[in-house]
């Protein structure tokens, strides 16, 4: 199987991202009704972001068919992508979008989880000066960065489960769109980033638990060599993983295996093998050669694991393929 990301494998998810990201239903909303008046829709409630059984799906849903354009301005899929953003991506929509910020109860809506993953998309919209999507979300973006910018300093302790709570993954991408666009949510993010996780030492790789789709002891990795001098890091992970070239913690090496992908919660394992690659795949030019080495023949033997299955179930395929990108895209 090549783990490299094809034209091929770029047309499959971008398949998939088109066949849900409008898709109402079935649908899971993150909603707080404060009276009868609020049992609405989730194309009512949410005029861009309705789709793909969840919002936050379905942002990186989009962010997805925006990143694989991008790379593959040839795609077949190429087209059908601008028209569907030519009808969503619209300051109206947007404004909408925004609205539903402003309601009674909504400011733990998608926290960090879908905010972090707005100002990715916002990140990929800067991609395109040729189009007006930066512009247009800018204002969307800058409503989570706010967020962030409040919620951080009182967020006494990292959340380290392995699923949208976890605080190092939405830092990562947080950071990626602060540092092009925000200085204070960049050095707060840094700031932050030292203060839950500098001090970590041997860290027992207990996971996955049975429903994670990220794996946390290498999801905060990640985000230290990216927060991190190259010396500074070297330091922290030989205390972090200290006996990682001896094979241990074992669990770290071993993919996730996925009893029944048609079960929400337990095809989050589908993801957490994604991620794992995403991870040591990201880390493994800070590592010795040799480890280094075995970095990357982990993340092959995650991708072995769930590449096929990003597709085939609306369970995982409604967003699997977003985190094949963050591993294929990752150099091997």
């Amino acid at each position: 199987m090549t783990h490299q990301l094809t034209l091929a494998a770029a047309e499959r998810f971008a398949e998939a991202a088109l066949g849900h990201v409008t898709r109402e239903y079935p649908h899971k909303l993150d909603h707080v009704m404060d009276g009868p008046e609020d049992v609405r829709g989730p194309r009512d409630l949410h005029p861009i972001f309705f789709g793909s059984f969840d919002w936050h799906s379905c942002v990186h849903g989009y962010w997805l068919l925006m990143r694989l354009q991008r790379l593959f301005p040839e795609m077949a899929q190429a087209r059908r992508i601008d028209t569907l953003f030519e009808k969503m991506m619209t300051e109206d929509n947007v404004a909408g979008e925004l609205a539903y910020l402003d309601r009674a109860y909504s400011g733990g809506f998608e926290r960090p989880y879908g905010w972090a993953w707005l100002l990715a998309l916002h990140r990929e919209a800067q991609e395109r000066p040729d189009q007006p999507y930066a512009d247009i979300l800018q204002p969307l973006a800058r409503a989570f960065a706010d967020r962030f910018l409040t919620y951080l300093p009182k967020l006494t302790y990292p959340i380290r489960v392995g699923a949208h709570y976890n605080t190092a993954f939405a830092l990562i991408l947080a950071l990626g769109w602060a540092d092009a666009n925000d200085a204070d949510l960049a050095a707060l993010v840094r700031a932050r980033a030292s203060d839950h996780y500098a001090g970590d030492r041997d860290c027992p790789g207990w996971e996955p638990g049975g429903d994670e789709f990220l794996s946390a002891a290498m999801v905060e990795a990640l985000l230290m060599r990216y927060v991190l001098g190259e010396g500074e890091f070297a330091a922290w992970f030989d205390a972090f993983l200290p006996r990682l070239a001896e094979g241990e913690p074992a669990s770290l090496f071993a993919p996730a295996f996925v009893s029944d992908r048609s079960d929400g919660k337990i095809a989050h394992l589908d993801g957490f093998n994604l991620t794992r690659a995403w991870c040591w795949r990201g880390i493994a030019d800070r590592l010795e050669p040799s480890l280094a080495e075995r970095a990357r023949a982990t993340a092959d033997a995650h991708l072995d694991a769930s590449l096929p299955y990003v597709t085939g179930d609306y369970m995982g395929e409604h967003w699997l393929a977003t985190f094949a990108l963050l591993a294929l895209e990752q150099p091997a």
